[in-house]
């Protein structure tokens, strides 16, 4: 039985037959298609539904989905619980009322799984009286008697379980694991990854996409305890790490899902600095690359946080599984984050517990309500800087130009933060808190949010200890690339004017070939190593974090920047206008903080130079640089070495985070062609990685794009 890796290296073997039959059959959809035949319960029996308050239809269809979805145990599991709901995949609570979704669900967030081992459950609902105690009377009951409900409804699935795994032979191992946890603090390293996943199953089952978070820290104590006393051996504890990730599978269905078909944010991030100083780094660190190297498993989307201090041989590890291929590893530079964090105002202790949304955004795990907000920056410029081309702008000099983005740029992040205050306003009295207006249910994640249950207000409602909206600005590389050329052109070497360039662009081009194939080759655009065109790309990243600064807290949440598209060039691109350094209209341009396709001559060096010239700690959620290498480059020790170099350049330059990915776009192609044989070929796409073949021909298009620049990458 043969994993796939792209990049025709051989697979390892250290798991089970047994293990590695369960891991072939979730990966080629058997339970994701046990998943859709079951999408929702139906609420229509409930007398009066249309007369009950949101919340009041909130818990009854958590409580619903807790009685009557499917229970789900695979042959062979070493973990039990399953989220087996079909529209759960499509992001709602997945419960109907006259064949409609009431609510939505809640993702970009990481969950409080520590909580979940350390009290249980029974802890939390303790935590839960208390605070329905404390509120009763008052206008946060509801709530508060809301997250009771929700705990009744959890134990009721949990009960569930106890009573299919009871008398059923060869689960002995599930039910006596389970008959403690959740519900009760874990003791042992199997307890801990049958509690972590039982309550991610929950949570999933009930439409939310959490992220796992630092999956090391979170289970590395337990093993080894487990192995000093001779519970356990590392053979016996990576089967049943293995099972969690297999498990995690349960949603691939194959298909046409336009995005891929696993964008689901379970992220996990290992290594690096824990809250008290020390290296996370540990047995359950080395058991997870074990695992993605030999499964191949792309659904757990994972990133490693690195720093100056880093081991050797664990960058080397590290090495050696991302060049299979797949984009299933991606690095922070945790040195820079955790100054980054505690340079924005984050404590010390809580900047080195970082994790990310369930994608690749920085944010405290357990405690954070976050939502970002992309934008376009090349449409800014095009159409209200330069006015969509109308022949109306006149900028004597470039620094009038620039200065009219800045002030177009301001006033579009401006509107962005104007429209979070309608999710809470200030009170009359000066000095009290902030009032926050009611919006969609969602307790069961609030459960699992530091803040939500002890303040008696739920995720979206102010509940959690942090509270950012964040402002993400994408088509970085081709703004910049486009005022560069917009410079050189026409201030600098004056080959034509602005009105005459202007009129040019308006006509797409048309009849200026020669002049279009002169602008594409005749500068060196951002991400080869050229300090005026990286300038202007870090200026506007300087400019977007002094804008956000002045917004900080004004609407009732942090407002730090970050950098992403999340393949939003691909929906931007009918949009967009033809640009300065020689692109046409509707062309699908750059991604994240990486060169406009095309433009990247000089290798993966040189983009990462380009790219930490800005001053990332100010993009504090997050800059993300997507590098895509060919097989050949990571070919051998040498190739091994080199991957390892490039790792430790983005470290000590100063990058953020940085996704690589190895593929042949030759092989893309193959795959377009023959999409049966090439099932399991996953590449990265940006916050997550999904099955090539089960995105949309736009999407395969635009990531065979993307790789087109790997030939001597290093």
């Amino acid at each position: 039985m043969e994993f796939y890796s792209p990049n025709g290296l051989e697979r390892p073997v250290r798991l089970s037959e047994k293990t590695r039959a369960f891991a072939y059959d979730s990966l080629h959809y058997r339970y994701g298609l046990d998943t859709r035949r079951t999408p929702s319960v139906s609420l229509d029996d409930v007398e009066g539904f249309d007369k009950l308050s949101q919340i009041e239809k909130h818990d009854l269809a958590i409580e619903r989905i807790a009685r009557e979805a499917p229970l789900r145990i695979c042959e062979g599991e070493r973990i039990s619980g399953a989220a087996t709901l079909g529209d759960a995949i499509n992001h709602v609570i997945p419960a109907t009322y006259a064949g409609n979704a009431i609510i939505p669900s809640i993702s970009h967030l990481t969950i409080d799984f520590e909580t979940v081992m350390i009290k249980g459950i029974t802890g939390i609902r303790m935590d839960a009286e208390d605070a329905l105690e404390k509120y009763r009377g008052t206008e946060r009951e509801p709530f508060a008697r809301s997250c009771v409900s929700c705990l009744d409804s959890f134990e009721t699935w949990h009960s569930r379980y106890l009573e299919a795994l009871g008398g059923r032979p060869g689960y002995e191992d599930n039910l006596r694991n389970l008959r403690r946890v959740p519900m009760y603090p874990a003791e042992t390293f199997y307890e801990a990854v049958q509690s972590i996943w039982f309550t991610f199953a929950f949570v999933r089952l009930c439409g939310n996409w959490p992220g796992i978070g630092r999956l090391d820290l979170l289970l590395g104590g337990y093993l080894k305890a487990d192995l000093e006393s001779g519970r356990i051996t590392l053979d016996e504890a990576r089967e049943i790490l293995a099972h969690f990730f297999i498990k995690g599978c349960e949603w691939i269905c194959g298909g046409n899902y336009v995005s891929g078909d696993a964008q689901h944010y379970q992220n996990i991030v290992l290594c690096g600095t824990g809250p008290d100083g020390n290296e996370v780094a540990n047995e359950v660190t080395m058991l997870v690359l074990d695992i993605l190297e030999e499964l191949g498993i792309s659904d757990f989307p994972t990133t490693v946080r690195l720093g100056r201090d880093t081991d050797e041989k664990l960058l080397c590890r590290v090495a050696e599984v991302m060049r299979y291929g797949g984009g299933t590893l991606a690095v922070y530079n945790e040195d820079l984050i955790i100054e980054s964090l505690t340079g924005y105002g984050y404590d010390l202790g809580e900047a080195r517990s970082f994790a990310n949304d369930g994608c690749w955004e920085v944010q405290v795990p357990g405690a954070t309500d976050f939502i970002y907000f992309p934008f376009d920056s090349l449409q800014i410029l095009q159409k209200r800087t330069l006015k969509g081309y109308d022949g109306s702008v006149d900028f004597p000099d470039f620094e009038s130009l620039y200065a009219g983005f800045r002030s177009d740029l301001e006033d579009y992040v401006v509107s962005m933060c104007n429209s979070c205050r309608d999710d809470c306003f200030y009170p009359d009295k000066p000095g009290g808190s902030l009032i926050w207006k009611p919006q969609a249910p969602c307790t069961v994640v609030s459960l699992f949010e530091r803040g939500c249950i002890e303040n008696g207000l739920s995720y979206h409602e102010g509940g959690p200890v942090y509270r950012i909206r964040s402002p993400h600005i994408g088509g970085l590389a081709d703004t910049a690339d486009s005022l560069y050329a917009i410079k050189k052109a026409v201030y600098d070497d004056k080959k034509l004017t602005l009105a005459e360039f202007l009129r040019i662009l308006r006509n797409n081009w048309e009849g200026e070939e020669p002049l279009r194939r002169y602008m594409m080759h005749r500068y060196v655009y951002y991400g080869n190593d050229n300090d005026e065109a990286d300038g202007i790309a870090a200026r506007i990243l300087s400019d977007l974090a002094d804008i956000c600064a002045g917004l900080d807290g004004i609407c009732g949440y942090m407002f730090p920047p970050g950098v992403s598209t999340f393949g939003r060039q691909l929906e931007w691109s009918p949009h967009r206008l033809a640009s300065p350094h020689g692109r046409k209209a509707g062309e699908v341009l750059a991604a994240n903080c990486s060169p406009t396709p095309g433009t990247d001559l000089r290798g993966a060096t040189s983009i990462i130079r380009s790219y930490c010239k800005a001053d990332l700690r100010r993009m504090v959620t997050g800059a993300a640089l997507d590098i895509r290498l060919m097989p050949g480059d990571v070919k051998g020790e040498d190739g091994l070495d080199a991957l390892c170099s490039l790792m430790e350049g983005f470290v000590r330059l100063g990058g953020f985070f940085m996704q690589i990915d190895v593929a042949d776009p030759a092989l893309l192609k193959e795959a377009q062609k023959h999409p049966d044989e090439y099932e399991t070929l996953s590449v990265r796409v940006s916050g997550w990685n999904a099955r090539f073949v089960t995105l949309s021909r736009e999407w395969q298009d635009m990531v065979i794009s993307q790789n087109g620049g790997g030939t001597d990458a290093l």
